[in-house]
């Protein structure tokens, strides 16, 4: 299998049926995807394919093969993933930080794919769950990044 992860290309030997998020921890070494619920709940695995919010826990390789795939890992290369970061680290976002990047990664897709989305709209795009339960300032990055000038 060939995947493309943060801009390079890697063969894999691996089953086509195994889940994106077992290729990127284990095959590519890239941890900052997270495992969580194994059953796209919880959003800890999001990645982006093809600029899409993904959950990488139930997505088989074989569906992403040819496309292209980030993570948190490279997520500031790009100018929106940057500011994304930029206030979650303002807003002193993460507790634990355990489902943070699948949190950014969420943020990260919706903007690119709508740079003037509303709070409503990151209320529906972001559905993470946290389990320290930092949702209000989770909120409070969201709120500044969808804020209008």
């Amino acid at each position: 299998m060939k995947l493309t992860v943060n801009g390079e290309t890697r063969d894999l030997d691996i089953e086509p049926d195994t889940p994106l998020l077992w290729a990127i921890r284990e095959e590519l070494g890239l941890t900052g995807t997270k495992y969580g619920c194994g059953i796209a709940m919880c959003g800890a695995c999001t990645v982006m394919v093809d600029g899409v919010a993904t959950r990488s826990c139930v997505t088989p390789v074989e569906a992403v093969e040819g496309s292209s795939i980030t993570t948190i890992e490279a997520v500031e290369q790009d100018p929106v993933g940057a500011k994304v970061v930029d206030a979650w680290v303002r807003h002193q976002v993460p507790q634990c930080g355990y489902c943070q990047s699948g949190q950014v990664m969420a943020t990260t897709a919706l903007l690119k794919e709508n740079p003037d989305a509303t709070a409503e709209d990151a209320a529906y795009a972001v559905s993470n769950l946290c389990r320290c339960g930092s949702y209000n300032a989770i909120d409070a990055a969201l709120a500044e990044l969808t804020q209008k000038a």
